[in-house]
C-alpha cells in the first residue's frame, strides 16, 4: 500500500515520500517569499538540508539558513535567530529537523514581531493572549526524525539558561500552517535516535491515553498511535531503509503530539528537568522512566490500559503491557536505569522541585506530591 496524502487535520499536511519537493510551493501557499530554513547544528551540512536549500533556491527564495540551535535550544538561540530574521527581512521560517530545530524555529516566527520577553508567554493560565497575532510570521514544518511531533504542536519548549527550567511557550498561532513530513527524510537517522524519537512518540501516545481529562478524539489517535509504535518501530531499528515503517512512525509522531493535548503527566514531569539538568535526549529519558511510573499509577489506569493491551495483541491485560513495554526497551538496547544516561541521586531534591511545578503534572492520573516524585527518581535512578 503506497503510503501517501494531503490531510487538513490538525493542520495541512503534505504527507509522503519524496514531497520535499514541494517546499516551494508550499511557501507559495503559506505566502512565504523570503524564508528563513531553521534547523539544529548538526543538520545544517546534511544533504537533506543541502537539498532543501537548493529546492528554495532554485524557485528564488533564497537559501538563508539559521543553525545555532542546542539539542535543548534556549533563549540565547532564540535571540539570535530572531536577529537573523529580522536583519535578513524574511517574512517566514521552515522549522527544519527534530525537536530542537522544530520548537527554536516556531519561536523565531513567533517573537520576531513581538516587544515583551520569551517568558510573558509561558504556557500559564491566558499568558497567550499576551502576543501581537498580527505579528507571528508563517511557519512550514518540515520534520527529519519520527518522535516530537513538534511539527503538529501549538507550543514549544524552551530551556531558559538561567535558571536550567524547561518551559512551555503556547500559542494556537504557532501550529505550522502547512507540514511537510516526507518519510525520506528520517532514512539517515542512527539507530540511538531512531530509538530515542521513536520511544518518545510512545510515550507521547501512552501518557495522552492514560491522562484522566475528556478528549475522546485524543483518546482514540493516542490508542492508534501506540498500535503503530509497537508494530513499526522495532522493524525501523532493523533495517533503517524501511521506508513503510519510517512512514508509519513519522505518522504516530504526528499522532502523540496531537493526542497530548488531552495532557502529559509523570514521565514528562520527570523528564524534562532531567534533561535540563543533565541535557540527556528528551526521547531516551521517558523510555526509562516509563515503568517506574506506569508502577505509580497502576490503581487509576489499570482498566484503561488493559483495554489498551486487547487492541494492542498483547495478552495478560495491565501486567502484560508493562512486560511488554520492559522487552520493547530490552530489544532497543535502552538503558535500565537514568544513572546509565549520568544522572545522579545527589540532585533529587532540585529535580523533585522543578517535576512538581512542570506543566505535565496536571495530566497524571495520580496526584504528584513530593513524596511520590522523589520516590520515582530514586527508582529510576
Amino acid at each position: 500500500m503506497k503510503l501517501f496524502g494531503n490531510w487538513s487535520y490538525p493542520t495541512a499536511i503534505k504527507f509522503g515520500a519524496g514531497r520535499i519537493s514541494e517546499l516551494a510551493e508550499a511557501c507559495a501557499q503559506a505566502g512565504i517569499k523570503k524564508p528563513l530554513l531553521v534547523t539544529d547544528k548538526g543538520l545544517a551540512d546534511l544533504p537533506i538540508t543541502q537539498n532543501a536549500l537548493d529546492i528554495l533556491d532554485k524557485a528564488g527564495l533564497g537559501r538563508t539558513m539559521f543553525s545555532k540551535v542546542d539539542p535543548n535550544p534556549n533563549e540565547i538561540n532564540l535571540a539570535a535567530g530572531v536577529k537573523t530574521f529580522r536583519d535578513g527581512g524574511h517574512d517566514g521560517v521552515i522549522a527544519f529537523g527534530g525537536g530542537s530545530g522544530l520548537d527554536l524555529g516556531k519561536m523565531v516566527a513567533f517573537m520576531a514581531g513581538q516587544t515583551r520577553p520569551i517568558w510573558d508567554f509561558e504556557d500559564i493560565g491566558d499568558w497567550w493572549t499576551r502576543a501581537n497575532t498580527e505579528t507571528i510570521a508563517p511557519i512550514i514544518a518540515v520534520p527529519t526524525t519520527a518522535g516530537t511531533g513538534s511539527e503538529v504542536g501549538r507550543a514549544s519548549v524552551i530551556t531558559d539558561s538561567q535558571t536550567h527550567v524547561k518551559k512551555i511557550i503556547f500559542h494556537p498561532r504557532v501550529l505550522p500552517a502547512i507540514v511537510i513530513a516526507d518519510p525520506e527524510l528520517t532514512l539517515g537517522m542512527p539507530p540511538i535516535i531512531t530509538v530515542g524519537t521513536g520511544m518518545d512518540a510512545f510515550a507521547h501516545c501512552l501518557e495522552a491515553f492514560s491522562s484522566p481529562h475528556y478528549h475522546p478524539m485524543s483518546q482514540g489517535i493516542a490508542l492508534e498511535g501506540m498500535r503503530l509504535v509497537k508494530e513499526n518501530l522495532p522493524r525501523v531499528y532493523a533495517d533503517g531503509t524501511d521506508i513503510q515503517a519510517r512512514a508509519h512512525m513519522m505518522s504516530a509522531a504526528m499522532m502523540g503530539a496531537t493526542a497530548f493535548q488531552k495532557g502529559l503527566g509523570a514521565i514528562h514531569a520527570l523528564s524534562h528537568p532531567i534533561g535540563a539538568l543533565y541535557n540527556t535526549h528528551h526521547g531516551m529519558t521517558n523510555a526509562v522512566v516509563i515503568p517506574p511510573v506506569l508502577k505509580l499509577n497502576r490503581p487509576a489506569i489499570e482498566a484503561r490500559i488493559s483495554e489498551a493491551a486487547g487492541y494492542l495483541g498483547i495478552s495478560g491485560g495491565f501486567d502484560g503491557f508493562y512486560d511488554y513495554v520492559l522487552v520493547l526497551r530490552e530489544q532497543l538496547g535502552v538503558p535500565d536505569k537514568l544513572r546509565d544516561l549520568g544522572v545522579a541521586t545527589n540532585r533529587i531534591a532540585e529535580l523533585t522541585e522543578m517535576a512538581l511545578k512542570d506543566p505535565s503534572c496536571g495530566g497524571n492520573p495520580v496526584e504528584l506530591t513530593a513524596e511520590n516524585v522523589t520516590r520515582l527518581f530514586n527508582q529510576c535512578i
